[in-house]
């Protein structure tokens, strides 16, 4: 975000004459926490104030956060009675689309509404009809988990639904892994974030559950947390829905140009170099006292890794989003503008609410290619990268984009998977086959079982008289008067 900044403020064709500033919040992953930000940032921090008239421009005019969607639900309810435009970068859940509700809220991810078509696009490519669904106990998964069960219904069956506990209760996660054992189901979907997750995951490599087909949501199909040596086994082969890889160009240059700057109010360098170089700023302290003028350069951490920016990205996208609004708003032209009266918004008295109007309508291109804009639902385009876990040189996991899903594409040619260079962790190297019930041959007709899912059923043969000549046949038809069925 800082660097997206300093790259707009030099920038003489963005926002000419202008400076922009911010503020930096850390949710510490608790609503109170995130919400109090967010206020703050609305309202100023002041305790006290003298300008009972409540004139001039707010101390923000936008949001780029929070990512999480309880977060961003619980925020944007009450920021959007103040039409303060808020945009974030990681808030997937498809209830954030309603305007009536969010006003205000837009995103650079896509909605999991979008998500949820891709995997059941992946499911009918390979004829999954018999699936397990697991999902967190958040906005994000029953939000997802409800949205799965509703396209999946007009292509296959759930096996069995499970919600992971919030608590991360040890007896529940064996019940959810007993579950998954029992069950006929080879492919498992998983709607969840990392945190939720990795008590399951552990739980399976305990047990070496294997011979499972995962789906990762987007959440944790690329989290380096899941790539041990220890979840290859039982992890190796899943296919993710993973967030648009980008490009910034001298991102990196900017990380490792990052010096300790001894500012009380912003620590996290310092630890994060003590932690880096192995040394300690205290004098007092046993072992090598840092000097502040060590170099990044030539070290190798997940800080300074550019290979993959998602998250990261959609954050450069978000900022880049709200200034070229800004951009367009101070563009406007005395007696066409959009406002009462054909009028054009103030500098000096502008207010979020005119902000949301020129962010609902902005259309840019990356320095990566990818347009830039957000459909009447504030949702940006549905643009997926579908990435595979395979066996990395040092016995890991490493995630390889095998696909990409554009919703822009046209129909037949959204979903494209190079599939010969999918890795699937079953005997003969593929994948696997989940249904309930095998496909009844000609002379058969299907029965449902009662109390079970659709995909369940008999193969019942047909009556003397009666044939049926296709597969998967619901009914038998009886033969012409004078004709009887053969064998």
């Amino acid at each position: 975000m800082v660097f997206a900044i300093e790259e707009i403020n030099k920038n003489p064709d963005l926002l000419p004459n202008i400076t922009l500033g911010f503020h930096l919040y850390d949710n510490c992953v608790k609503l109170g926490v995130a919400f109090r930000a967010a206020t703050a940032l609305v309202s100023g921090t002041e305790e006290s104030f003298s300008d009972f008239g409540c004139t001039g421009p707010p101390p923000v005019l936008g949001i780029v956060g929070d990512p999480g969607s309880t977060h961003s639900i619980a925020i944007s309810s009450v920021l959007g009675l103040f039409r303060v435009p808020m945009v974030s970068f990681f808030a997937t859940c498809s209830c954030l689309s309603d305007r009536q509700q969010y006003p205000s809220f837009f995103r650079t991810i896509p909605s999991d509404a979008f998500q949820v078509r891709v995997m059941v696009q992946i499911l009918e490519r390979y004829g999954w009809k018999w699936v397990g669904l697991i999902f967190s106990d958040d906005d994000y998964g029953v939000h997802a988990a409800q949205s799965f069960h509703q396209e999946v219904s007009r292509f296959g069956c759930v096996a069995f639904s499970e919600m992971l506990p919030h608590d991360n209760d040890r007896a529940e996660v064996k019940r959810i892994v007993g579950i998954i054992r029992s069950s006929t189901a080879r492919v498992v979907v998983v709607f969840s974030t990392e945190a939720y997750l990795l008590p399951l995951t552990d739980e399976i490599a305990l047990q070496n559950l294997t011979g499972r087909q995962w789906i990762a949501s987007e959440a944790w199909a690329t989290s380096a947390v899941f790539h041990t040596r220890r979840l290859l086994p039982v992890l190796g082969g899943a296919l993710g829905i993973a967030i648009r890889r980008g490009e910034i160009p001298g991102l990196q240059d900017s990380l490792l140009s990052l010096r300790p700057d001894f500012d009380p109010g912003n620590n996290m360098v310092n630890m994060f170099w003590e932690k880096m170089f192995s040394c300690s700023f205290k004098a007092a302290s046993p072992g090598r006292v840092c000097t502040g003028q060590e170099s990044l350069e030539g070290t190798e951490s997940a800080y300074s890794d550019v290979s993959a920016l998602r998250h990261s990205y959609n954050v450069y996208k978000a900022v880049y989003a709200l200034a070229h609004a800004l951009h367009d708003l101070l563009g406007c032209r005395p007696g066409i503008g959009p406002f009462p009266g054909h009028s054009c918004a103030e500098l000096h008295t502008l207010q979020p609410w005119q902000l949301v109007h020129y962010l609902q309508r902005v259309n840019f291109t990356t320095s990566f290619g990818d347009q830039v804009s957000f459909d009447e639902n504030g949702d940006a385009l549905a643009i997926y990268d579908v990435m595979n876990w395979q066996r990395a040189a040092d016995g890991t996991i490493r995630t390889v984009k095998v696909g990409v899903f554009d919703e822009s594409a046209t129909p037949g040619q959204k979903l494209l998977l190079e599939e010969e260079n999918i890795f699937w962790n079953f005997e003969s190297n593929k994948p696997p086959r989940s249904i309930c019930s095998e496909p009844c041959p000609p002379g058969t007709r299907r029965a449902i079982r009662k109390g079970e899912p659709v995909c369940c059923f008999d193969c019942l043969p047909c009556a003397d008289g009666e044939i049926s000549n296709q597969t998967d046949s619901s009914e038998c038809y009886r033969c012409p008067v004078d004709f009887w069925s053969n064998q």
